[in-house]
This record gives C-alpha cells, structure tokens and sequence, in this order.
C-alpha cells in the first residue's frame, strides 16, 4: 500500500510566495482521543470531530450541514489531548490541511484530508476549563524559575487617560 501526498509549494504563474492552507475549525469530537505510539515511541493522537453549519434556505427554514475531520497530533500535544478532551468536548483545532492518497487491495484508488493539528484546546464559549502547564520538554521547566514582578497600581491618573 503506496502513501501519497499532495503539496503545493508555489502560487501559480511562478509567483515565488508559498500558498497556505492553514485552518481553524470548531467542533465537537466524536470520540475519546486515540493515543498511540511509534516503534521508536513518539506519542500521536488520533482525534476525530464533527463540525456543523447551521443556514437558512431559500425557503427561510434553517438547515444544518456537518462535516467529519480526523487530525492527528504529536509528542506532548498528543499525551495532553489524550489526557484533557473528551468525546463530546466542543474543541478549537488549528492546523494544515493534509491529502493523503493510496491504493486498496483490490486496485481502489482512495483519498483523505486530514488536519495536522498545531494547537487545539476546549472552547470556552459555553463551557469552563482549568489549565493546567506541564514541564516542557526540553527541561526548561517553566515552574523552577519565578515570577515576574506584578505591575503597582498608580493612584493618579492623567486627564488624558483612562481610569484602567
């Protein structure tokens, strides 16, 4: 089974700026995150979500159109997905549009896009979370060294400005 993959490095006409593909979808996962690891044990999670588009039509009725994604994330993120979201959590994923192609047993061509997931996290539009950070990995832990200084608060303020 041959794995492809569909990249486009320039704009057309020989433009020499690189097209993106960068999105931002919203949606509510459809099942708990599937964590894996590689041979070589680098962690990926599996997270599959639905992402739905409510419009109305030309007869004024509202309709409701979903689409189904399936991203995949790395290393940390992936351990911290597994391990924070769960299935029906509505979720904010940002990331690359991916096609990836390749050929059944029986001679089928089949294709997918997939998101490469950079950041996703829970969306606080109708729910509330708790952060928590984790040590980074490069062992720079964010938690050994202090914190900065708090801002003073002023007691005058200008005429200029505002009381804030």
């Amino acid at each position: 089974m041959s794995h492809g993959r569909v990249t486009l490095d320039v704009w057309p006409q020989g433009v020499s700026e690189y097209m993106s593909n960068n999105v931002t979808l919203i949606g509510n996962l459809v099942d708990d995150p599937e964590l894996r690891f590689t041979p070589s044990g680098v962690a990926l999670a599996k997270v599959r979500f639905a992402v739905s588009r409510r419009y109305q039509d030309r007869n004024s009725e509202w309709q409701e159109d979903t689409s189904f994604f399936t991203g995949t994330c790395w290393r940390d993120m992936a351990e911290n997905v597994a391990e924070s979201l769960t299935k029906g959590t509505r979720v904010i994923v940002s990331g690359r549009l991916n096609q990836r192609s390749w050929e059944t047993n029986e001679g089928e061509k089949r294709s997918t896009v997939e998101v490469d997931i950079r950041e996703i996290g829970p969306s606080v539009r109708w729910a509330t979370t708790t952060v928590t950070r984790t040590p980074r990995a490069s062992g720079d832990d964010w938690a050994d060294k202090p914190a900065p200084a708090a801002p003073v608060a002023r007691t005058e303020v200008g005429p200029d400005e505002a009381p804030f």
